[in-house]
C-alpha cells in the first residue's frame, strides 16, 4: 500500500506531473480507470456517462465513457454514481467516543474523505498538548483532517475552569502549526461582539494568519450578527430555523448545515427550495455524532441522505458536501471530479441511501463494500491518560446545605434556550429539600486547576427523575456533571466515573446499571467502534429508565450542553450557575433566607 502521506508531496512533485499528464494524453496507461457508472458532475449539476483515470493520487483524466480501457487496474462502476469524496466542514471526533484512528475506520467506508476538526474537547482536558496529539493522530491516517485552533478554551472564561486556557499567545503558536487551517468556532459571542480585549486578539491572530475564522453564531441577528461578521467571523453552523438560516445566508455567512439537529433538517430544506438554486455558501456538517448513531446511521453521509430524504435534490446535497466544502475550506485539489484534481472519489450504489461501493482517497482504494481496504494507523494514546484528578464523592456531595427552615432558590429553566428562574424551597435537618418539578444538576472540577467543591443547581422542565447520570464529556470544559434526584444515586453513578478514569454511568435505586469507561482525556476509547457503540446503547436505555424524554428539546443529548456556558441564558458549571449575556455568576442557587 502506498502511503497516504506520501501522496500529498507527489501531488505537486514535477515528475508526477509529467507522468500524469503523459497518460491523460493516452500515451501511458492509468494507474486505476474508474468504468461504466454515471458522474455527478458538481460543476454543471448534471448525471452523466463518464470514465475517470487516476495515476497516483491525482485524477489525470475524465473522458468518454468506454473509449479507454489501459489501466493496471480497472474499478467497475457500472450502475453506480461517481462523486468527489464528502467533506466534514465542522466536527468533533471526541463526540463519537472513540480515537482518530478508529474514527476514520468507521466514516471511511461511507464515502467521507475529509473531515474539519476542532479538537477544542482535547484542548480543553489537556490543553495546548491535546491539540498537539490531536495533530499529530491524523498525520498517518487515510482520512485528511483539516485540524482548528481551539478559540475558546474555555468556552466562557471567568464563568468556567477547564483543564487550559488558552489566551492569544497560545492561539498563536498553534495557528502557525502547518497542519493547523484556522480558527476554530467562535463560541464566545459576547466577546467578539463587545470587542472584549481577549477574544478580540484571539480573532485578529487567526485574521493575520490569512485562515479560516470559523463561527457559532447562535441567536445573532441585526446588528449584533453584523458586529460578529465585521470582526472577521465568516461561517455558522448554530442554525435555529429555516428563517435563521436564509437570515444568515444573505448576511453572506458560509453555513454549515449541521445532522446534529434532524427536527431542523426539513425546515431547512424548504428555506433553500424557496431560493430556487443552491447557494454556494451552503455545506454540510456532522457537528457532534455519538457512537451508537455513528455505527447505524453513518458520518456526512447520513447528514446527505436524511436531506434528500426531506426533499432536497441529490446533486444540491452532494454539491454542499464537496465543491462548496472545498472552496469554503481552500482546497482547490478537492471537491470537484476533474482533471488535476485530488483522487478523493466515491462510487455510490445509488442516489438515494448513498451506499458507498468503493472509496478512494488520493487514488488509494481505502474502502470497498462498506469495509475498510487498509489499516488506520494509531499513535500513542498515553498522554491523554490520568485525566480525572478526584477523589469519591458521598451522598453529602450532592446535598445543598442551608441554615434556615425557607429560602428562595435561583433555577435554570428549560433543557434548550435556558432562562433564569425561581422557586421556594423547604429545609429539612440543614438541607434544600428539592422543589417538586426540579432535576439536581452537579459540577465538580475534575482538571486539577480549581477547587473541586461541587456546585449544585436546581433544573426546571427535566421530568420526573428515577436515577442518577453522571458523565465527563459535559461541554465545553467536560468537567463532572451528574444529574438526578437522590443524591445516593448522584453518588453511586459518579464514582463510578470516576474509577473508570472518566466516562458515563447510570444509577438507580443505588446501583449502577450502567458503565461506558472513556479513560483517554474522560472522553474517548481506544476499544472498538462496535464495542464503544454497545457500551453507549446501554446508557441510553438504562436513561430510558431514569427519565421520560420529551423531543425536541428534552433529549438525552441535552445532558451534554446543559453546562455549555457560552450559550446565552443560565448554565451550571463548575464555578455555578453562569449567565455569559449579563455575566451573573451564582456560587449557590440560594437566593435569599426566607425563615
Amino acid at each position: 500500500m502506498k502511503n497516504i502521506i506520501a501522496t500529498v508531496q507527489e501531488f505537486t512533485e514535477p515528475a508526477f506531473r509529467d507522468r500524469a499528464v503523459t497518460a491523460a494524453r493516452g500515451d501511458a496507461p492509468f494507474d486505476i480507470l474508474i468504468a461504466g457508472g454515471t458522474l455527478v458532475d458538481m460543476g454543471t449539476g448534471e448525471l452523466r456517462p463518464a470514465d475517470i483515470g487516476i495515476v497516483g493520487p491525482m485524477i489525470a483524466s475524465v473522458h468518454e465513457a468506454g473509449s479507454r480501457s489501459d489501466a493496471a487496474r480497472i474499478i467497475d462502476a457500472k450502475g453506480a454514481f461517481i462523486s468527489p469524496g464528502l467533506i466534514d466542514t465542522h466536527m468533533h471526533i471526541e463526540s463519537s467516543m472513540v480515537t482518530p484512528a478508529i474514527y476514520a475506520a468507521t466514516v471511511l467506508p461511507h464515502g467521507v474523505t475529509t473531515v474539519v476538526w476542532d479538537p477544542h474537547e482535547f484542548g480543553n482536558v489537556h490543553g495546548v498538548d491535546g491539540v498537539r496529539w490531536a495533530v499529530e493522530a491524523v498525520k498517518p491516517l487515510p482520512l485528511r483532517a483539516v485540524v482548528l485552533a481551539p478559540s475558546c478554551v474555555p468556552s466562557a472564561p471567568g464563568l468556567e475552569v477547564a483543564g487550559a486556557d488558552f489566551d492569544v499567545s497560545a492561539v498563536e503558536e498553534m495557528l502557525f502549526w502547518p497542519k493547523i487551517g484556522g480558527l476554530a468556532e467562535v463560541m464566545n459571542m459576547r466577546g467578539v461582539i463587545d470587542r472584549e480585549p481577549r477574544m478580540s486578539a484571539i480573532v485578529q491572530a487567526a485574521l493575520v494568519s490569512e485562515k479560516l475564522v470559523c463561527g457559532h453564531a447562535r441567536g445573532l441577528a441585526g446588528p449584533d450578527l453584523a458586529a460578529f461578521m465585521a470582526a472577521g467571523v465568516t461561517s455558522d453552523h448554530e442554525l435555529v430555523s429555516g428563517a435563521d438560516l436564509l437570515s444568515k445566508l444573505r448576511a453572506g455567512l458560509t453555513i454549515e448545515l449541521r445532522g446534529s439537529h434532524d427536527h431542523l433538517l426539513p425546515e431547512f430544506v424548504e428555506a433553500l427550495k424557496t431560493l430556487g438554486h443552491l447557494p454556494q455558501t451552503v455545506t454540510l456538517c456532522t457537528d457532534d455524532v455519538f457512537p451508537d448513531d455513528l455505527v447505524s446511521g453513518g458520518g456526512l453521509d447520513d447528514v446527505v441522505r436524511r436531506l434528500v430524504h426531506y426533499g432536497m435534490k441529490p446533486e444540491w446535497a452532494l454539491q454542499a458536501a464537496t465543491l462548496n466544502a472545498s472552496v469554503r475550506i481552500g482546497r482547490a485539489d478537492l471537491g470537484l471530479i476533474a482533471a488535476g484534481r485530488r483522487a478523493d472519489i466515491v462510487v455510490f450504489e445509488d442516489l438515494d441511501d448513498f451506499r458507498a461501493r468503493h472509496v478512494l482517497a488520493s487514488g488509494t482504494p481505502v474502502a470497498h463494500d462498506g469495509a475498510m481496504a487498509i489499516e488506520a494507523a494509531a499513535i500513542d494514546s498515553s498522554p491523554l491518560r490520568d485525566s480525572v484528578k478526584l477523589k469519591p464523592l458521598t451522598a453529602e456531595d450532592f446535598k445543598l446545605s442551608a441554615t434556615a427552615k425557607k429560602v428562595r432558590l435561583a433555577t435554570i429553566d428549560r433543557p434548550r434556550f435556558t432562562n433564569w428562574g425561581e422557586t421556594v424551597a423547604d429545609v429539612t435537618d440543614g438541607y434544600v429539600v428539592p422543589p417538586e418539578g426540579t432535576t439536581l444538576i452537579a459540577v465538580t472540577h475534575r482538571h486539577g486547576r480549581a477547587d473541586s467543591r461541587t456546585r449544585l443547581g436546581f433544573l426546571t422542565g427535566w421530568g420526573r427523575w428515577k436515577g442518577a447520570f453522571a458523565t465527563t464529556l459535559a461541554h465545553d470544559s467536560h468537567n463532572l456533571t451528574v444529574f438526578g434526584s437522590d443524591p445516593a444515586d448522584m453518588a453511586a453513578a459518579a464514582n463510578a466515573v470516576i474509577g473508570a478514569g472518566g466516562g458515563m454511568a447510570v444509577a438507580i435505586d443505588g446501583k449502577v446499571v450502567a458503565l461506558l469507561p472513556l479513560p483517554l482525556s474522560g472522553l474517548v476509547s481506544e476499544a472498538p467502534m462496535e464495542e464503544v457503540a454497545e457500551g453507549f446503547r446501554n446508557i441510553r436505555s438504562a436513561m430510558d429508565r431514569v427519565v421520560d424524554w420529551q423531543p425536541p428539546y428534552l433529549v438525552f443529548k441535552a445532558c451534554f450542553g446543559v453546562t455549555l456556558a457560552c450559550n446565552p441564558g443560565p448554565h451550571q458549571t463548575d464555578r455555578g450557575i453562569a449567565d455569559v449575556t449579563s455575566g451573573r455568576l451564582l456560587e449557590s442557587p440560594i437566593l435569599e433566607i426566607l425563615e
